[in-house]
């Protein structure tokens, strides 16, 4: 897995319908021959607009889950 997590998009779902190219805030997405395609991974924010708008559920956005150790009450009580 990469250092950041970036949408996934699955080709054989798309259709090219350019939804989500067209709501891209950064212009992170572009369509090549007829699909969607992550050209600019650097811009891409993670705002999970191109997920949200995808009619045929193409596009993923996986997230990483880190867990962080809890503050314990008790050592901020001394």
């Amino acid at each position: 897995m990469p250092a950041d997590p970036l949408p996934i998009i699955d080709i054989d779902k798309c259709t090219g319908c350019h939804l989500c190219v067209d709501l891209c805030p950064t212009h992170a997405l572009a369509q090549i021959d007829d699909k969607a395609y992550l050209s600019e991974p650097d811009l891409c924010t993670y705002c999970m607009l191109c997920e949200d708008v995808c009619p045929e559920s193409a596009i993923a956005l996986p997230f990483l889950i880190v867990l962080a150790k809890p503050s314990s009450k008790r050592d901020s009580d001394s």
